[in-house]
């Protein structure tokens, strides 16, 4: 740790940087929540919403046709934007809990979260989950409490809640003043002031009082009487119950600051932009062997998170979101691809709006660029300008569902092959080719994901497929030396197959083939994890 103790200063353009994810369960309102980032950003001009009728907008984060359809994020987005001083990095995430994987991996690649809970119905069991993987990352957590203005829980249940299943404090910024129909807004804790909802306009900022503590008059005014003696107690009771706003508790993760408010009304967003500016931390240290990577360093790095092919369907490209790690990028700059040491000129970069997505002359520490390639960049590469350097903890994980696919068109299975394998490079499914039989065994995490990739295919590729049931529920990548490997190869060929990357793979049936490897062939390793990297 020497090296962080002398670590010169941040430049300032790194320093502005908030990197950071939205992490919910589905229907919370994390995509509305973005679309009034961007919005209170000045990216976008009208705030869409999820599910709009008609020829209303349809929001900017959801850009598959499939998520149009069913109200919910499949893949992850990523979108820059600035705000203030700020210049904000978002990366989307999946809500829904099928494509958890896709999350984690995103959450590789951002220094703060976001989690956005339903006033009325608190902490569910996908934010939880999202919570655990934070936690294992060390992510700070800002959190938003939506629909206010809904009927909605007693406000210090959902706190007590949030402190017991997820075991960190809670500290609130700001205290709502009614609650539903009679909800009319939320005295700001840390400026002592009064945030009002504009009735009359969605969209519109609302009204903002400075007033000198509890006690001062101009309250009176503005909040009703019975509603005001029950705000002074329970300011009064959360001053002395709950913890103090403390920057460097939250920066270790063990305290999250709690704002109130309702996205579809654009209340209370602005105010957690500006908690996200003055408390989120600026671009942290990267994991890597050999050793960690510094934002301020000279030398340009990064690492892919996530591969999104086809996402403009008149080309048929693939874009891998770089984070980038450390230093200056500039347009056209040369980098060495670690995995292949092969240099690459990163010509055309893109920085995204959503589905919008212009050049980017250049890039600092903390942002996200877009690369187009052609199936040369993977989840998990690194980027460098010439040092051998490997980011870690980008994880892929063993499938928990497995179905045989075939192509309605026996003539097209090259096709398929060729659509199959981009979405494996993309992270979207485990595609795995039998060492005996044709045909082809997918893995995914969650069942929804079957009905996505069939879409996909379909609409990305015009080939219709089938999934048929398998005798394989899951898969482990399997290791050990060449003379152990070539015997347990020949003695288990029915149950071998290579992944997208060639890797050896063990498909099986239940736990028992599992436990009958390792009494078997105690120097053959299984594992349900592998590093994204080669």
């Amino acid at each position: 740790m020497d090296q962080l103790s002398n670590r010169s200063k941040i430049p300032d353009e790194i320093a502005r940087r908030r990197t950071f994810a939205i992490i919910s369960h589905p229907d919370a309102g994390k995509t509305t929540l973005t679309e009034k980032f961007l919005l209170f950003g000045g990216a976008i001009q009208l705030a869409g919403q999820v599910r709009a009728k008609g020829e209303a907008r349809r929001t900017r984060s959801d850009f598959m046709q499939m998520e149009k359809d069913r109200g919910i994020s499949v893949s992850a987005s990523a979108m820059s934007f600035d705000f203030e001083n700020f210049r904000f990095n978002l990366v989307d995430t999946p809500g829904h809990s099928d494509f958890s994987e896709d999350t984690y991996r995103t959450l590789t690649a951002v220094d703060a979260a976001i989690m956005v809970i339903d006033g009325a119905k608190g902490v569910e069991s996908q934010t939880r989950k999202l919570f655990e993987v934070c936690r294992l990352r060390e992510l700070p957590i800002f959190t938003f409490c939506n629909k206010m203005d809904r009927e909605s829980r007693d406000v210090y249940d959902i706190i007590d809640e949030i402190q017991d299943t997820l075991a960190i404090d809670v500290t609130p910024v700001s205290w709502p003043i009614g609650v539903g129909q009679d909800f009319i807004g939320c005295y700001d804790l840390i400026n002592d002031s009064l945030d009002l909802v504009d009735k009359a306009n969605r969209n519109l900022s609302v009204a903002s009082i400075k007033i000198d503590g509890l006690n001062d008059p101009e309250l009176q005014k503005h909040v009703p009487k019975d509603f005001l003696k029950k705000l002074i107690e329970e300011v009064e009771m959360v001053k002395e119950l709950l913890p103090k706003l403390d920057k460097k508790s939250i920066l270790e993760g063990h305290l999250t600051p709690i704002w109130f408010g309702s996205a579809i009304n654009s209340f209370g967003v602005k105010e957690l932009m500006n908690g996200l500016g003055e408390l989120a931390p600026e671009p942290q240290v990267q994991k890597a062997s050999p050793r960690e990577i510094l934002p301020e360093e000279n030398n340009v790095s990064g690492f892919v998170f996530k591969v999104q092919a086809n996402m403009d369907p008149k080309h048929r490209d693939r874009v891998a979101f770089l984070r980038i790690a450390s230093g200056h990028f500039k347009r056209g700059m040369k980098l060495t691809h670690v995995r292949t040491n092969k240099p690459m000129a990163i010509s055309n970069p893109v920085m995204f709006l959503a589905s919008d997505r212009e050049i980017a002359d250049e890039a600092w520490a903390g942002d996200i660029i877009g690369i187009p390639n052609h199936g040369q960049l993977r989840i998990g590469d690194t980027l460098t300008e010439g040092e051998d350097l490997k980011v870690s903890d980008i994880p892929s994980f063993a499938p928990e569902l497995l179905k045989s696919c075939r192509a309605a068109d026996p003539l097209k299975s090259k096709h398929l092959e060729k659509a199959l394998m981009q979405f494996a490079e993309e992270g979207a499914a485990k595609v795995f080719k039998p060492n005996l039989g044709s045909g082809f065994i997918i893995g995914v995490i969650g069942s929804l994901q079957f009905d996505v990739l069939a879409s996909r295919i379909k609409l990305e590729y015009g080939l219709p497929v089938r999934f048929e049931p398998s005798q394989f529920t899951s898969a482990r990548w399997v290791s050990g030396t060449k003379n152990d490997l070539d015997k347990f190869l020949s003695e288990n060929k029915q149950y071998m197959a290579t992944d997208h990357d060639n890797d050896l793979v063990f498909l099986t049936r239940i736990q028992w083939d599992i436990d009958r490897i390792g009494r078997d062939y105690p120097q053959i390793h299984l594992s349900a994890t592998k590093e994204m990297m080669s």
